[in-house]
């Protein structure tokens, strides 16, 4: 039996939650934990650079911590969503969007207040898991994918590549390595896209 990734830890201000489990292969175990940081209190120190847009949000993964405001972390959920194909596209309104963000940051929607939160409740049986795949855990991941390849183009080591192959953008060395980054496939929730 393969181990299965650390999960992203999401942080959103103000308070310590300890996550629902849900079952796995594996048994039940622990996708992640949602700490709200106490106002007055410094966030952790740290020894290298780390992404960093605002402290609404912070998402810990494989030793990194990176921190992003509100609109940032909207952004990177929904663009992650449609990645995965739950959703066709970004284009949702503000009571979407809290719902979707507060799956990711949470874990659970506690009251659904748009279309997409009541079909995210209603199904979350179906939707929670394709496969072996964990929908909360690859939202987590991909929002901090972004942003840990946004962070290395901004630091100059990785740049942004079209690849006329494909049509699409990708990323590559610099400094003349591997020609283009290959990122890993993910898994997909398009047989239960949300449809309005």
């Amino acid at each position: 039996m393969s181990a299965q990734p650390e999960a992203p830890a999401v942080q959103a201000s103000r308070r310590l939650t300890p996550l629902a489990t849900h079952p796995s292969p594996q048994g039940w175990r622990d996708l992640a934990r949602v700490e709200r940081p106490v106002p007055g209190y410094a966030l952790t120190v740290h020894t290298e650079p780390n992404y960093w847009s605002g402290e609404d949000y912070v998402v810990e993964f494989l030793g990194y911590r990176f921190g992003f405001n509100a609109e940032d972390f909207e952004q990177r959920v929904t663009a992650a969503a449609v990645k995965l194909g739950l959703l066709e596209a970004n284009e949702l309104d503000d009571d979407e969007t809290a719902d979707l963000v507060e799956l990711a940051a949470d874990g659970l929607i506690r009251g659904p207040r748009s279309g997409l939160g009541r079909y995210l409740v209603r199904h979350w049986e179906r939707v929670s898991l394709v496969g072996d795949e964990s929908l909360v855990y690859w939202l987590r991941k991909l929002v901090f994918r972004g942003a840990w390849l946004d962070h290395r183009v901004k630091e100059g080591l990785l740049e942004v590549a079209f690849d006329d192959a494909n049509g699409e953008f990708g990323y590559r060395d610099p400094r003349g390595g591997r020609a283009l980054l290959e990122l890993a496939p993910v898994p997909s929730w398009h047989e239960l896209q949300f449809r309005r």
